[in-house]
């Protein structure tokens, strides 16, 4: 009977686990739903943000050319800034501040908004070290993937709450 007692405690606890994560609301990410089946992306295949979003629309067929879609997605050149953020007494540099910025539109072939212009806008500051310059670099570098990542995603949420032009 002792060893099914912890069984059983793991098995209670597991248990109530799950009824206190369903209680507060949360589910995991079911199926994304968007109001059209074909996209067209309407940017540089290879940029950066093209690769990212073609993996992110899942359950839309992303297809080469806009006669072939039922929505098209324009993105414009994606903006990336840095700005210094804070000066140190002496003047030098201690944080920064990076901006990248989105500029999309979604319509259909005939020019009919299912989502007027919009831009996404992602901020991000770090500090930085002038004795550790490598590092700040790839730390920057990764904030700007993150970011990115970041934009996509809200593209994405964005896309689901588009509506069929009337």
């Amino acid at each position: 009977m002792s060893s099914s007692n912890p069984r059983r405690r793991t098995a209670l606890a597991a248990l109530g686990a799950a009824v206190a994560v369903a209680a507060c609301g949360f589910h995991l990410r079911g199926d994304a739903s968007y109001p059209f089946t074909t996209v067209f992306l309407a940017t540089a295949p290879a940029a950066p943000i093209a690769v990212e979003l073609k993996r992110a629309v899942v359950g839309v067929t992303v297809v080469d050319t806009a006669n072939a879609a039922q929505a098209i997605l324009d993105i414009a050149p994606v903006v990336d800034d840095k700005q210094v953020l804070s000066l140190s007494a002496g003047g030098r540099v201690r944080e920064f501040m990076l901006t990248k910025r989105v500029a999309f539109r979604l319509h259909d072939a005939e020019g009919r908004d299912w989502l007027p212009a919009a831009e996404i806008t992602v901020r991000r500051t770090y500090a930085y070290s002038e004795s550790e310059v490598l590092a700040r670099e790839q730390q920057e570098a990764r904030l700007l993937k993150d970011m990115q990542t970041d934009a996509v995603q809200q593209i994405v949420r964005r896309l689901q709450a588009a509506r069929r032009p009337a």
